[in-house]
């Protein structure tokens, strides 16, 4: 069974997450595609691999100071990963005594599931929808 596919996308908190995007802009060419709310995002789009059905991206983007996503977790940092099969590897991850949010989400941009690591950083799964 494979495990993580890839990094769907890497996330932190900003003090001012308008300033830090417009910093990146300017100094590294970050391409902001979508502006204007916490839910803006640089995407770097990726090929689709041989014999795989799902395409995907990865995304950017930083988060308010004080957004409750990343919660239980005290970190101001998240890491998304994408998987094949996220109701798999989340059973297997379970077994394996990983602790794994009961809850789920599904929706156009896919599955979403989420773990914890042990040094208490929150993880989330993500199984992009075939395209």
């Amino acid at each position: 069974m494979k495990r993580v596919t890839g990094i769907g996308g890497f996330f932190f908190k900003s003090k001012n997450p308008e300033k830090l995007k417009e910093w990146y802009v300017k100094h590294l060419g970050v391409p902001v595609v979508v502006e204007g709310s916490e839910e803006s995002y640089v995407i770097f789009n990726w090929e689709e691999q041989a014999n795989n059905k799902k395409k995907g991206y990865t995304l950017w983007g930083p988060f308010k100071e004080d957004s409750v996503y990343f919660k239980p977790s005290e970190k101001n940092y998240m890491f998304n990963f994408t998987v094949d099969n996220l109701d798999e590897i989340l059973q297997t991850l379970k077994e394996e005594g990983v602790y794994v949010f009961e809850e789920r989400e599904e929706h156009q941009e896919g599955k979403f599931g989420w773990i914890m690591d042990p040094e208490g950083n929150k993880i989330e799964l993500w199984e992009p929808p075939e395209r």
